[in-house]
């Protein structure tokens, strides 16, 4: 790890003064401190944000409203998201492992850097750690790589269960800087690779996120979020799905479904969507929806698996949640 500046802001005014191009800030850690090590993020200077007030968990109004400093565990255990959210509780649950989400905060979760191996490899080249070298992916060992938003510059998937269950419910980001206050759609936050894979969000130098708001849809306590994986914990996905649903006599009138696991960012499956509205809640039904759900895929040499494995993971959510019937 290489020599650092660290220092403690006493308020949020003063932590956005200090920040610079050059600065990170520091909240729970679990994935800067593992970057730094490694000498695959090397700021030249840290601020401790722990002690801001970031934190707060409520509904005002029609809106969920999660501080960017609120730990995962405790957002997963909270009653009010269990109960109205739980799409958002399953997947903060089936995110890491217990001891990372008790440290790692919802504002870091979302941050943290869409990579896969050969990111994390300083030996290897990779145009997210240093644009322009290439993507050994491309070619090489990409199993775990993704099918959807990807180009010839980088197809890792993105890391976040959480940000796609907040992207089924179209959630929303909010950013201060030294210039004000600004709020995102989380689905418009995050860009694609591109020629610029090492442009991940829409934030700029020195912009800090201190909220999540998603709106209080009284159908999203019918949601869900079914995760596959090699193995029951600490592992990223081969493919997710994040699904609410909005069901009345049998009928589904409406639908929200996003993707992970598969995809260089959270992947919200419209066509699905669009599949579903209006149709009966059976399985002859969630099968020609799920049809649609790997549209546009390009697998890779080792990945060709994932498109029907996220076709039979949309049909798992809805059968799930909606019933065989």
């Amino acid at each position: 790890m290489r020599p650092f500046a660290f220092e403690t802001p006493a308020s949020l005014d003063e932590a956005l003064r200090r920040a610079g191009d050059d600065t990170q800030f520091l909240a729970g850690g679990t994935t800067l401190v593992d970057l730094m090590k490694l000498e695959v993020m090397t700021p030249s200077r840290l601020l401790d944000i722990g002690r801001l007030p970031l934190r707060g968990i409520r509904v005002h109004g029609h809106t969920l409203h999660i501080g960017a400093g609120e730990r995962m565990s405790d957002v997963a255990g909270h009653d009010l998201v269990v109960r109205s959210f739980p799409v958002i509780a399953e997947a903060l649950r089936l995110s890491a492992s217990p001891q990372v989400r008790n440290m790692a905060t919802i504002g870091g979760n979302l941050l943290q850097r869409t990579r896969c191996g050969y990111f994390r490899d300083t030996a290897t080249p990779c145009n997210k750690r240093d644009p322009g070298s290439g993507c050994p992916a491309i070619h090489g060992e990409n199993r775990t790589h993704a099918i959807l938003g990807t180009s010839d510059d980088c197809a890792a998937t993105h890391p976040s269960d959480l940000a796609v269950a907040l992207v089924a419910l179209d959630a929303s980001v909010h950013l201060a800087s030294r210039d004000g206050t600004r709020r995102v759609r989380l689905a418009d936050f995050y860009h694609l690779p591109g020629r610029t894979p090492h442009v991940e969000h829409d934030r700029s130098p020195g912009e800090l996120m201190t909220a999540v708001t998603v709106p209080a849809l009284p159908w999203a306590r019918r949601s869900t979020y079914v995760k596959v994986r090699d193995r029951s914990s600490y592992e990223f996905a081969l493919t997710s799905v994040a699904l609410a649903l909005d069901l009345h006599g049998g009928t589904i009138r409406a639908a929200r479904v996003a993707a992970g696991g598969v995809a260089t960012r959270p992947w919200r499956l419209s066509a699905v969507e669009r599949a579903l509205t209006g149709r009966p809640a059976r399985l002859e039904t969630y099968e020609v929806a799920a049809a649609h759900a790997a549209e546009g895929a390009r697998p890779l040499t080792h990945n060709g698996f994932k498109p029907e494995l996220l076709r039979r993971t949309v049909v798992r959510a809805l059968v799930e949640l909606g019933g065989r019937a």
